[in-house]
């Protein structure tokens, strides 16, 4: 899959393929990622890509040439069939069914902004969808474009040395991940759970399960709205939810 990013911050963005798995798939040629300075297409001595917004206010407005300029630039280079996405809060929310969607694609150009943002008209001539990471505020589109790349990329095929990660990772059906132990069994006092011991994989699998749908209803239980429980996740989230009240901790 092909990546390219717009950003004024090239070498930031850059970071998110020179470690770890997507380091490595760029290295296999699994993955492209390429980025374009809207500096570059600047057609004045001081390199301008802002100026004062309209109306006035604080604060700055990334210019409609420079950063047009550099997003089809960066368009040509990708497939047919990628898609443009600016960064802005104005977007719709990114999660993981939108990194599968994503991940489908040939291509992927990401548009992040700085200042105040980018001129409106922008979006309306080249984006062809609107993206945002979360409801807080940040510097720039730099950071959210490395999180769309990491979470799409993982879902590449070939990029993770199992493939069976990201089938289980927290979100990938809707639930979030179960809790994982490794060596030594005991520690200050803390034991990992007998059932990961104990070589049954049919119970391992129901504990898996049960602790996914008990995190899930504990720490985000919007995520189980509307969600078509299996008669197994219902007993199962049930038997988790008898033992937290046993336990005392509800």
């Amino acid at each position: 899959m092909h990546f390219e990013v717009v950003t004024l911050f090239p070498e930031l963005v850059g970071l998110v393929g020179r470690y770890g798995v997507i380091g490595r798939a760029l290295e296999r040629g699994l993955l492209r990622l390429g980025t374009t300075d809207p500096r570059g297409f600047a057609t004045d001595v001081h390199r301008t890509v802002d100026d004062r917004p309209y109306g006035g206010g604080p604060g700055m407005v990334m210019k409609v040439e420079p950063l047009r300029s550099a997003i089809r630039a960066a368009r040509a280079r990708l497939p047919e069939g990628s898609r443009t996405v600016f960064l802005s809060p104005q977007g719709r929310v990114f999660d993981q069914a939108v990194a599968r969607e994503y991940q489908k694609l040939p291509g992927l150009l990401l548009v992040a902004g700085r200042y105040e943002g980018m001129d409106e008209r922008l979006l309306r001539m080249e984006a062809d969808e609107a993206l945002t990471v979360g409801d807080y505020v940040l510097s720039g589109g730099e950071l959210p474009a490395m999180l769309v790349v990491d979470a799409v990329a993982r879902l590449v095929p070939g990029v993770l040395g199992d493939e069976n990660s990201a089938v289980e990772d927290s979100f990938s059906d809707g639930l979030l991940d179960c809790p994982h132990y490794t060596r030594p069994e005991l520690i200050e006092g803390l034991r990992v759970p007998a059932v990961l011991l104990s070589g049954d994989h049919e119970a391992i699998r129901r504990w898996r399960l049960k602790q996914s749908l008990g995190r899930t209803w504990t720490t985000r239980p919007e995520l189980l709205a509307g969600r078509e429980f299996s008669a197994e996740e219902r007993r199962l989230l049930d038997e988790y939810i008898a033992e937290r009240v046993t336990d005392g901790a509800d």
